[in-house]
């Protein structure tokens, strides 16, 4: 059966059907509309000011690599300049070959680029490092708690070092929808409250955070790349297969297939949670260590690195934070490695 006409256009053979919606398109007519819909998305929400210096998070995967193209592409539109700035967290046999579709990335697109290390900013401390580290405690599966944390305070110094004004990430719909899942499973009612919306305003002297794609299927982002003919990086991390994150998302497949606007449905229940008075966290202050926003003494990522430090990378954890205040013999950090921040010229 021959393919039915775009939808849209009308004159080209369409190329798809639109997963959620059942529309068909041409390849042309479904950048056309997903580049609307990130523009209504930013637009709509109000997510980058005109003028804004934006640090977009680099990691060389299809979700960074749409969210760069996109924003180029609307950049003229929004008013706004783009920095790309990635994160070398220092994994043997992944990140180089990650960090070289990113600088390809930025001299196709003649967009300056930092590269920021985990190394240069913690004292030391690679991924890998801490993958040995937290091996022998029986926390082999909490090497993406730690990058996590440890990522976002590098993209945020990523950021400042390039004077930028506006963080934006590549996060789409399912990578929502499976953080409400685990946040659900695990019962973390902070989370939950805390995870709507489109981004973060920026407290405490933080920058402003956005996902222009998170109204964006995962499936729409491959589309998306596949006919813009992007280059990315397509490899799982080597520490991911352990991650939590994985049985989140075995589930939510599971959900959308007898449900397929479970997804969105997730994305959006999370915009309207909020939590009763009485369980209401206090309202966040300044780490005693690094001045960053934090729910206790020390913020997250410092918390973390004082684990790793002393040895004990189980009391940042969970229920192990109560163990912060206990003394413990200090441990002699990584040797660190050169600086690898630089930046590639404009072409």
């Amino acid at each position: 059966m021959p393919a039915p006409q775009c939808a849209s256009c009308n004159k080209a053979r369409a190329a798809l059907r639109r997963p959620r919606s059942g529309q068909a398109l041409c390849g042309a007519c479904f950048c056309a509309a997903f580049e609307a819909e990130v523009l209504h998305t930013v637009v709509a929400g109000r997510l980058l000011p005109p003028g804004a210096v934006v640090a977009v998070g680099a990691s060389g995967g299809k979700d960074s690599t749409v969210l760069a193209h996109v924003l180029r592409e609307l950049a003229p539109r929004l008013d706004i300049s783009l920095h790309l700035v990635a994160v070398d967290e220092g994994i043997g046999g992944y990140r180089d070959a990650a960090l070289a579709a990113v600088r390809r990335q930025a001299a196709r697109w003649e967009l300056p680029l930092t590269v920021v290390a985990y190394a240069d900013l913690f004292g030391g401390w690679t991924m890998d490092a801490v993958a040995r580290s937290t091996a022998g405690s029986g926390r082999s599966r909490s090497c993406c708690t730690f990058c996590g944390v440890l990522r976002r305070r590098a993209l945020e110094e990523g950021a400042r070092l390039v004077g930028a004004t506006h963080v934006v990430t590549g996060h789409n719909a399912d990578d929502m929808a499976e953080t409400v899942l685990m946040n659900f499973l695990r019962g973390d009612a902070g989370r939950l409250a805390r995870g709507g919306g489109l981004g973060s305003p920026g407290e405490g002297g933080a920058l402003p955070r956005c996902r222009p794609l998170q109204l964006a299927s995962q499936k729409e982002v491959v589309l998306y790349a596949h006919f813009r003919r992007l280059d990315y990086f397509s490899e799982e991390c080597v520490y991911a297969p352990e991650a939590f994150r994985g049985h989140a998302r075995d589930l939510l497949k599971m959900l959308e297939a007898a449900r397929p606007s479970a997804v969105l449905d997730l994305v959006h229940s999370a915009e309207r949670l909020a939590l009763a008075p009485a369980a209401r966290p206090p309202p966040p202050g300044a780490c005693s260590r690094c001045g960053a926003l934090a729910s206790r003494a020390l913020c997250q990522a410092c918390a973390l690195l004082d684990g790793l430090n002393r040895g004990r990378p189980r009391l940042a954890i969970g229920k192990g934070r109560r163990g912060l205040d206990e003394e413990g013999p200090p441990r002699e950090p990584q040797p660190s490695r050169p600086p690898t921040s630089q930046s590639v010229p404009d072409f």
